[in-house]
């Protein structure tokens, strides 16, 4: 089990590397950065759906110094909770001939990952909370295992977009059915009276009802959404990043489309509509049979 020395010095480790690359960052050749700033996230905006978020372009030094400072957010600081993740969408474009900022990128994800690894070693949710606060008061340890994505090759473009999350719940016929009882005792603001609300659970339980017992059923519903970097070399040869951090380009070539973040509207991807045939769409449940 790894121990509070251990964690501590894994830690140190990695973050002495952050700090390391900082440094090289700013006395490298950076041809261009932009940082995309967001609105303040509480903890309750973490666990909903927002409908629009509205992004702030930065560039210049001070898009740098944004970025840099992200990748350094791992403690709570000014935020109220360990449990609000602070998004960094940006990109960095650095001339790296001699490829050593690559090899620097390399050794911080290395350290990221060795550091998880020493607290996944702890089995105990609650034993491994108690160890890892102890070891480094106040760390946002999901912010600690961010990586930093980057890129040495020359693509065709680098896009920004928006990725859509959700939160599921299996669940079978009978705790349906329960779950539906619960909210006949409920009020609902959005109805026109008490009435018409308990008609519309009923119709939602005989909808339930007629399921066959070994029914699989599974809430599905949709929570925050978040940035993320699409990296296009051809029409098949892609893929797509978090873009939690700030993107590094490394050695970046005129060719090379940079796209921009744009603000988030849930009226312009109505996933639910698109993606899922939902049993009752007022709880994103879905039959899985």
């Amino acid at each position: 089990m790894s121990s509070k020395f251990n964690l501590r010095s894994t830690f140190d480790y990695l973050f002495d590397q952050i700090n390391i690359l900082c440094e090289e960052i700013k006395h490298a050749d950076v041809v261009s950065c932009r940082y995309y700033l967001l609105p303040e996230v509480t903890e309750e905006d973490e666990k909903k759906a927002p409908d629009n978020i509205p992004v702030s372009k930065v560039t210049g030094e001070d898009a740098l110094d944004k970025c840099l400072n992200g990748y350094k957010d791992v403690f709570v600081g000014n935020k109220k909770s360990g449990k609000i993740l602070t998004r960094h969408p940006g990109i960095i474009s650095i001339n790296d001939p001699d490829l050593s900022l690559k090899a620097r990128l390399v050794e911080v994800n290395k350290a990221k990952q060795s550091f998880k690894e020493s607290i996944l070693e702890i089995n105990n949710n609650d034993a491994r909370f108690e160890a890892v606060h102890n070891a480094v008061p106040n760390l946002i340890t999901l912010a600690a295992y961010r990586k930093i994505h980057f890129e040495d090759a020359i693509p065709y473009s680098v896009r920004f977009t928006w990725m859509k999350k959700h939160s599921s719940l299996t669940l079978s016929k009978k705790e349906a059915l329960e779950m539906l009882n619960k909210s006949s005792g409920y009020s609902n603001p959005r109805v026109i009276d008490q009435q018409n609300w308990m008609q519309i659970v009923e119709s939602e339980k005989l909808r339930v009802g007629s399921l066959n017992e070994k029914s699989k059923l599974r809430i599905k519903r949709p929570t925050r959404v978040t940035p993320e970097v699409n990296i296009r070399f051809t029409a098949k040869n892609r893929y797509h990043v978090s873009a939690a951090l700030p993107f590094i380009l490394l050695n970046p070539q005129q060719e090379t489309k940079i796209g921009a973040l744009t603000d988030y509207s849930s009226s312009n991807v109505d996933v639910r509509k698109k993606d899922y045939s939902y049993l009752i769409e007022r709880i994103y449940l879905e039959n899985l049979d």
